[in-house]
């Protein structure tokens, strides 16, 4: 969309040349003030005397030769711009004149000199032109459109601009009239013939920004005229890693489809320049599984593959593949051994026990006399606690070691002994061999609940291993049929564990008819559902989605308003995580069904389909669902707390949009209803887990204290996540001044024992943050577990307090060891000096910016905190990942041993 450049009255008003006008004093002041030195004067003469030989003859020779000496002279002065040059300073005084001489000239009588002008006048219009009016790039359409470079940095830039400028007015179609410069050629903006002037326009300056350090510049651009994918063939070996790393931080603030189109560009450029494995990763961002094994099979390079099996195992993505070594990494065959060697370097094999942990010596007297008392409750603490602690280390001093294996168990009352003996599960976590064999003669015993134990410590050891044999859904597929019996939940929790984020078939044909029989009671069902969701999360699976949709419509109102019914919506949710608009059809029927849990669901599934994307939309969207303020003796406010931890859901995968959630959240705490209030914790907790930042921790310090127990509780629980695994000192001392203020709450110290033990988890080693590889990519096992234990404490008193205490067990499939482990080509352990530090953002920073502060030396294995960073300290070493996390396989560097070997 172009504007007029011939019938329009320009201000300022023009000089006549050789005629002074009378100034006003303000001008006068000025002109005293400006005293031009002599070589300014002959400057300013010169430039008089070619506009006036422009404005006041005929001469067409004689206007080219004025116009090439006008040329000449601004190219020279805005070639390094530092500030305005004065041949642009003293030519902006006679713009309209010059514009006015432009539109008097017949283009018939000779168009050289028309075009020559046009070039003149667009540079002056970098200053002389109104806001938003075009007038350079109006003029440059006009003029010779060759040498755009010769004319300076600063007059590109501005024609970038306003090229953005004119697309989204074309977008818009909503251009103003009034000062429009552009006018005439208005005719054409909607022509093929104008939009290739300016995309040929645009192709003229991308690569002068992307030579000139200006990537962002570049990138900006190609997106205003919606052609992203041209930087593929732009950026070259020099660029494209900059180009690739601005693109990606724009991801979270594009709408769809844009920030498709972006990693798109971003993959593209990896694969081109072989990054595999930051390839991988965009592949991996993108969900396209058929783009993830193209990668993986093009890489011809067996040792970046490797590198490839260990990324594809962190993010449990399974890939066709036909060599059993790779198989092995994918399968995560070897993440307990290890993890186990990590600890034997740190030195924390030795077994530790809750009193280790709960350090009643620090407590004040009562609380510690109180804390000795044997109650059932603090016996089910402590075997959480102990599971927790010694998670994935086979040994502990509790169950496993202990003299009498059978006597801690039965310590524990009902329930609670199923809770007790799946704890091994953690405690033998990831080593699935040691696993049958050390739990196996609990599946033999003559209490249903310590056989139940043992079905889902099955489940939770198997958790991320995938063994060749995979005999656990064997075992646990028989015990499906026990109904009303632990049994059946055991094989049913066990199962959405063992199989999480596989999409495993099998199991989906074992579950589904669980769902739909409506003769299945509720809480069985909710379960089931609830364990497809894990199996298939992210699938969009629709014959799930429908038999969920369908057993909600069928199932009464007593049973839908079931406490445990809220983890079959949480089965549905889980099917579209990270699917965006995938879910729209199912949010519409969610829409239909006649029962507050209708609303409350559609919240869920909403939140689930946009978590981690800091969609702006949604957030409001979640945000005005907390203004009502309802009468809860005649409706259902569950969707109020759905909606606030869809706050955090979507919001964690973004900085600014998690710091403006905790703003939002401390409104909803201070005017919220009870409901509201309950949940704003848990939603800090699920927004901010294993990192324990120092606001958060205060304010939930704050919550941990309130009136409301139910509040306390969750905010006591959240404590516990947000400093999982970190060991962190703050939180240790507020847990246990916690432990002192409520030691005659059996509820709330209960709770913050379970939040001693996720604060020490692995003995600190491991951590539940659901991103990875540089917080880059999100994995939506780790989401999911991390929603259905939080979602559990939406109605803590009935629930956790209560027989489902085993949900807190779902927070096995977020938990992975936070280090940074070294391997050979050959996969053997290697220590390597690593510099480990603070993240800093280097995106669109000149040259070769540090990319960590404040960072320690260590040799590997290290452990990495939440925003932590490391690099090789040397060169000895060169790794097959652009991100130095988890395990990273690393070769020698020719180059350095033959440095050494000359010294």
């Amino acid at each position: 969309m172009t504007k007029d450049i011939s019938d329009k009255t320009v201000e300022p008003t023009p000089e006549p040349i050789g005629q002074k006008q009378p100034k006003a004093k303000d001008d006068k002041k000025k002109e005293q003030k400006e005293e031009l030195s002599e070589e300014d004067q002959e400057l300013l003469a010169n430039l008089e005397r070619l506009v006036e030989k422009l404005v006041s003859t005929q001469d067409e020779q004689g206007h080219i030769d004025a116009l090439n000496s006008l040329h000449t002279i601004i190219k020279t002065s805005t070639s390094s711009m530092t500030s305005v040059p004065k041949p642009l300073k003293f030519l902006s005084r006679f713009f309209a004149s010059l514009e006015t001489t432009y539109k008097s000239w017949d283009t018939t009588l000779n168009s050289k000199r028309k075009i020559l002008l046009a070039d003149v006048l667009s540079v002056l219009g970098m200053s002389c032109g109104k806001l938003n009016d075009r007038i350079a790039l109006a003029y440059r359409l006009a003029g010779t459109r060759e040498d755009i470079v010769s004319w300076g940095h600063e007059y590109v830039r501005t024609l970038a601009l306003e090229i953005g400028q004119e697309f989204a007015a074309n977008r818009d179609q909503s251009l103003e009239e009034d000062g429009d410069h552009m006018g005439p050629i208005r005719e054409k903006a909607e022509s093929e013939k104008h939009i290739k002037d300016l995309f040929d326009l645009s192709m003229q300056i991308t690569p002068f920004f992307l030579k000139h350090n200006a990537e962002a510049d570049a990138v900006d651009l190609l997106f205003e005229i919606e052609s992203i994918h041209e930087i593929i063939a732009l950026a070259d070996e020099n660029t494209y890693k900059r180009v690739c790393l601005y693109m990606i931080s724009c991801v979270p603030l594009l709408p769809p489809p844009d920030d498709k189109e972006f990693l798109k560009a971003a993959y593209t450029l990896y694969r081109k320049y072989n990054e595999f494995t930051s390839a991988l990763l965009m592949a991996i961002r993108l969900d396209n599984a058929e783009l993830i094994q193209e990668t993986f099979e093009q890489c011809t390079d067996k040792n970046v593959q490797k590198q490839l099996a260990y990324l594809l195992a962190r993010q449990e993505r399974i890939v066709d593949c036909d060599d059993e070594e790779l198989v092995v990494i994918i399968s995560n065959s070897r993440l307990s051994e290890n993890y186990l060697r990590m600890a034997e370097q740190l030195d924390l094999m030795e077994a530790k026990t809750p009193q280790d942990i709960y350090k009643t010596h620090l407590e004040t007297h009562r609380s510690s006399l109180s804390s000795n008392l044997d109650s059932a409750q603090q016996n089910l603490a402590s075997s959480f606690v102990n599971a927790f602690v010694n998670a994935g280390y086979g040994n502990d001093k509790l169950i496993l070691k202990a003299e009498d294996t059978n006597a801690w168990l039965h310590k524990n009352k009902d329930s609670a002994k199923m809770s007790a003996t799946a704890s091994l599960g953690l405690i033998l976590l990831w080593n699935m061999n040691e696993a049958f064999s050390q739990v196996d003669r609990y599946t033999y015993s003559t209490d249903d609940h310590i056989k139940a134990g043992a079905l889902l410590a099955y489940g939770i050891a198997n958790n991320r291993t995938k063994l060749e044999s995979d005999p656990t859904y064997a075992l646990l597929n028989e015990h499906l049929s026990a109904h009303d019996s632990p049994l059946q939940i055991g094989a049913v929790v066990g199962l959405g564990l063992a199989y999480s984020g596989t999409n495993f078939p099998d199991l989906v044909e074992s579950l589904l008819p669980m769902v739909s029989d409506t003769s299945v009671d509720i809480e069985v069902a909710s379960l089931a559902a609830l364990s497809l969701g894990l199996t298939c999360v992210g699938s969009c699976n629709g014959e799930i989605a429908s038999t969920i949709l369908q057993t909600l419509m069928e199932r009464d109102n007593e049973q839908l308003d079931n406490n445990y019914a809220r983890f079959m919506g949480l089965g549905l949710a889980l099917l579209y995580l990270g699917k965006q608009e995938g879910s729209e059809a199912t949010c519409e029927t969610l829409k239909a069904i006649d029962h507050p849990v209708g609303k409350a669901f559609y919240q869920l599934v909403l939140a689930c389909s946009y978590a981690g994307t800091g969609n702006v939309e949604r957030v409001q969207h979640m945000l005005h669902a907390c203004i009502d303020h309802i009468d809860t003796k005649k409706d259902n406010d569950l969707h109020q707390a759905f909606a606030v931890l869809g706050v955090a859901l979507i919001a964690m995968g973004e900085d600014v949009g998690a710091e403006m959630s905790l703003r939002s959240f401390s409104h909803l705490m201070h005017y919220g209803e009870p409901v509201i209030r309950r949940s704003v914790p848990l939603a800090l907790g699920l927004m901010c887990a294993s990192n324990p930042a120092l606001n958060v921790l205060d304010t939930l310090s704050k919550y941990s204290h309130d009136n409301d127990l139910e509040v306390a509780v969750n905010a006591i629980f959240a404590l516990g996540v947000v400093g999982a695994g970190t060991n962190n000192a703050r939180v240790a001392q507020m847990l246990r001044q916690l432990a002192s203020f409520y030691y005659k709450e059996s509820n709330c110290l209960f709770m913050v024992r379970i939040a001693q033990g996720l604060l020490h988890m692995g003995k600190g080693t491991i951590s539940l943050h659901p991103f990875h590889s540089d917080r880059s990519i999100l994995s939506p096992t780790a989401v999911a577990g991390l929603l259905a234990s939080t979602l559990a404490f939406t109605e803590s008193k009935n629930l956790v307090l209560g027989k489902m205490h085993y949900a807190l067990f779902y927070l096995v499939t977020a938990m992975y060891p936070r280090f940074l482990f070294t391997l050979t080509e050959d996969g053997v352990p290697v220590e390597a000096t690593v510099r480990v530090g603070q993240a800093v953002d280097v995106v669109g920073q000149a040259g070769r910016p540090k990319t960590i502060t404040g960072f320690q030396t260590h040799v590997t294995p290290v452990l990495l905190a939440h925003a932590e960073r490391a690099e090789l300290a040397t060169d000895e070493y060169i790794a097959h990942s652009h991100v130095l996390e988890g395990f990273v396989v690393l070769k020698k560097n020719p180059d350095y041993v033959a440095e050494r070997a000359e010294k």
